[in-house]
């Protein structure tokens, strides 16, 4: 009886073996297919980064630095701000269309709860430079 009991105890371990091959050769072989794909994906990421590196070489650099306007010191007082509207005679809704703002951004600065972007000091120093007949033409304008 222990032959029997061996027998079958070593077929029944044969077996399983067999069935567990069966089930990670399947393994075995979508890992192989994807370890490649990776290798190929690494390889395609170095070819683009060293392009990347050589048309970075060849940009010039004194391009970037001609596009760039020279900076003004542009500077913002209250005071200033609503003396020019109430020369120009506008009223605060009238200045925000020729900044490009709200008429509720322009009491906030005048009141000092708020200070205008550097985009929108430009615009008022383009105001700044206008009289009134341009406002009265630019807001015609709009």
């Amino acid at each position: 009886m222990s032959t029997f009991a061996t027998q079958f105890k070593s077929e029944v371990g044969r077996i399983a073996k067999k069935e567990a091959r069966a089930e990670t050769s399947t393994l075995k072989k979508s890992n192989a297919q994807f370890r490649s794909d990776i290798a190929a994906l690494k390889r395609r990421l170095s070819q683009m980064e060293s392009l990347a590196k050589k048309l970075h070489k060849q940009i010039p650099t004194s391009r970037t630095v001609e596009a760039s306007p020279p900076t003004e010191n542009l500077r913002f007082r209250v005071e200033g701000f609503a003396a020019l509207r109430k020369k120009l005679g506008l009223t605060a809704h009238e200045m925000g269309t020729l900044v490009g703002v709200s008429g509720q951004s322009i009491y906030k600065w005048e009141q000092g709860k708020a200070k205008p972007r550097a985009s929108q000091l430009k615009a008022i120093s383009a105001v700044r430079k206008m009289g009134k007949r341009e406002v009265e033409q630019q807001l015609a304008l709009t």
